[in-house]
């Protein structure tokens, strides 16, 4: 939640809360990863957790529900090697497709889009931000 907190922007009304998150755990076929200040998957209990996913797949698709990576621990790599896991594991457990969706403009597309990930749709006015303002998402996919 710590790292989440930091690296959602509070303008935006992207970050879950706690509840959001335990429940979407609760959720059959949902997964996370986690990755430390290091670049480790593993995290012990001394590690600083610097970034995290959170995933839930149907049948052979899966779609990326979070994704974020501390501010303090930017500019490392650390995203790619989260992201490269992430469809990693999904190709290895089978998954056909990946999706994932974001407001238009978030900067983390050019992330997406350097792991093969492509804008597939719009949903214009989707989001709304707590100041009243409506931006669209948009829809990415990647064929494994």
């Amino acid at each position: 939640m710590a790292v989440m907190e930091q690296a959602f922007a509070p303008e935006f009304g992207e970050a879950w809360n706690r509840r959001q998150v335990s429940d979407a755990l609760l959720m059959p076929n949902t997964r996370y990863g986690l990755i430390t200040s290091e670049g480790q998957p593993n995290v012990r209990t001394l590690d600083t957790v610097a970034g995290f996913f959170l995933s839930r797949s149907i049948l052979d698709e899966e779609e990326l529900l979070l994704f974020a990576i501390s501010p303090a621990f930017r500019r490392r790599g650390l995203g790619h090697a989260l992201l490269a896991r992430f469809i990693d594991s999904a190709r290895s457990t089978g998954m056909k497709r990946l999706f994932l969706e974001m407001r238009d403009g978030n900067p983390a597309g050019i992330l997406y889009s350097s792991h093969g990930f492509r804008a597939v749709g719009r949903r214009p006015n989707y989001y709304r931000t707590p100041a009243g303002i409506t931006l669209d998402a948009i829809s990415h996919a990647l064929d494994l």
